[in-house]
C-alpha cells in the first residue's frame, strides 16, 4: 500500500518486459497515458529544434514515449502485449518483435526520449526496443543525476510524468533543473488523492507558472471497496468533491502544466 492506502503494483515494474504491466493493469482499465498522449504530443510539437528532448519521469517501460513518438494507441498496446501470440514469446523474442513493431510506427516528428526510473529491467527493455534513447536508473529524491543525465538535461525542453507524483517532492524537479541549468516545463497528470501543492510551489519558485486543468480524467478502477473508501476520504480531505468521480469507482487525475 502507498501512504494513503492505494494498492501497490510494484511487482509489475521489475519484470523483464511489459507483458505483466498490461496484464495486471488491464482489468482495472488503467488509462492515464492514453489521456496524456494528445497533450504531450501538442507540447512536444511546440519545442524549439535545439530543445527537442523530452524527459519522462517514472517512465517504467517507456509507455508514454511509445504513445508520444509512434502511431499507436494505448488500447492497441494492451492488445499487443496481452495477445496469445505475445504471451507465448520469450523476452528476447518479444523484444525483437517490438523493435519492428515500433520502428514501423515511428512518427516523422518523433522527439529524443530520455527516461528516468528506479527499475533497471523496465529501462533496459525500453531502450532495447527503441522507445527510449536513454534510460537513467536513478532516484532523484535521494540521488544526484549522473553525468549522462546532466548532459541530456541541458538539451531538454519538456518533463513529463503520468504516474509517480504521489511519491515525489520538489527535490526531484530541483535536481533536474540544476542539471539542465534552467527550469524546464513540466506536464504532470496528478491523482486527486495527492496534494501537488508543495511541488507546485517548488516549480513556482523557479519562475514557472503552474496551470491546473479544470477537467479531470479517469486513471483506473479501484481494486476493492476499501481502496475506494480511502480514496474518497483523501480527496475530501484535500477539499475536492468525489461525487461523480471517485464515488463512481475510479481514481481521477488532473493535468498540472508548469511553464
Amino acid at each position: 500500500m502507498t501512504a494513503f492506502g492505494m494498492t501497490s503494483f510494484d511487482e509489475i515494474y521489475g519484470l523483464p518486459d511489459p507483458r505483466g504491466y498490461f496484464a495486471r493493469l488491464g482489468p482495472y482499465a488503467y488509462q492515464t497515458p492514453g489521456h496524456a498522449q494528445p497533450v504531450f504530443r501538442a507540447l512536444a510539437g511546440e519545442l524549439a529544434p535545439r530543445r527537442r528532448t523530452v524527459i519522462d519521469v517514472c517512465c517504467s517501460y517507456g509507455i508514454n514515449t511509445a504513445l508520444l513518438n509512434h502511431d499507436v494507441t494505448l488500447d492497441e498496446l494492451y492488445a499487443h502485449y496481452t495477445s496469445p501470440r505475445a504471451v507465448g514469446l520469450t523476452t528476447a523474442e518479444l523484444a525483437a518483435r517490438d523493435r519492428d513493431f515500433y520502428a514501423s510506427r515511428r512518427r516523422p516528428d518523433a522527439v529524443r526520449a530520455v527516461g528516468i526510473d528506479i527499475s533497471g529491467p523496465a529501462l533496459e527493455y525500453a531502450v532495447a526496443v527503441g522507445l527510449l534513447d536513454e534510460g537513467h536508473r536513478v532516484d532523484l529524491e535521494t540521488e544526484e543525476p549522473g553525468e549522462g543525465l546532466r548532459r541530456s538535461a541541458t538539451a531538454a525542453g519538456l518533463v513529463t510524468i503520468t504516474g509517480g507524483t504521489s511519491f515525489l517532492t520538489g527535490r526531484t524537479f530541483a535536481r533536474l533543473f540544476a542539471a539542465a541549468g534552467r527550469p524546464l516545463p513540466v506536464a504532470a497528470f496528478v491523482l486527486r488523492t495527492h496534494d501537488y501543492g508543495p511541488i507546485s510551489r517548488c516549480l513556482e519558485s523557479y519562475g514557472l507558472a503552474v496551470e491546473r486543468a479544470g477537467a479531470t480524467r479517469r486513471q483506473r478502477r479501484f481494486t476493492d471497496p476499501g481502496e475506494q473508501r480511502r480514496a474518497v476520504a483523501a480527496v475530501t480531505a484535500l477539499g475536492e468533491d468525489p461525487a461523480g468521480k471517485e464515488s463512481e469507482g475510479y481514481f481521477h487525475t488532473r493535468l498540472h502544466l508548469a511553464r
